[in-house]
């Protein structure tokens, strides 16, 4: 049993957006869309698999740079506060030990995260998030206060 080129762009689609659904980024959004747009080619015209790949990469990278300034006037506006920033000074706790120059593992909150410190901490260490960078927090021992 042969499955139409179509429906293969459709099921890649959908797992694209599923994914995107599990991670925010915004950019398996533009692929799954791109996927989609493939997906309508291929249920058109099926015989040109290259253009199939074509459009559906040209689609994505379209979405990718027409949306760029839109996302980037949206994080410079008064009062956009992006929900990372709110981890600075939030407590956690070392899941696995941080060693000076060495990335290791937090959970603050429900989350986890890469973090550095200045320090080694060991596992189990409360910690206190004092800077965020991308995707790597940084932190320090939590002071115990008497």
């Amino acid at each position: 049993m042969k499955m139409e080129l179509w429906a293969i762009w459709l099921i890649i689609a959908g797992i694209l957006l599923v994914a995107e659904m599990l991670t925010l980024t915004f950019y398996l959004l533009w692929l799954g869309i791109g996927a989609l747009v493939a997906a309508i080619v291929a249920w058109i015209i099926p015989e040109f698999f290259i253009l199939h790949i074509f459009v559906g990469c040209i689609t994505a990278l379209i979405l990718t740079f027409a949306t760029k300034p839109l996302t980037s006037r949206i994080r410079m506006s008064k009062g956009f506060k992006d929900p990372i920033d709110e981890l600075v000074g939030k407590e956690g706790v070392v899941v696995e030990e941080i060693d000076f120059g060495k990335h290791g593992i937090v959970k603050v909150g429900n989350e986890t995260w890469s973090a550095s410190s200045q320090v080694f901490l060991p596992k189990d260490e409360t910690i206190i998030v004092v800077a965020r960078g991308t995707t790597i927090l940084e932190v320090q021992k939590r002071e115990v206060i008497k």
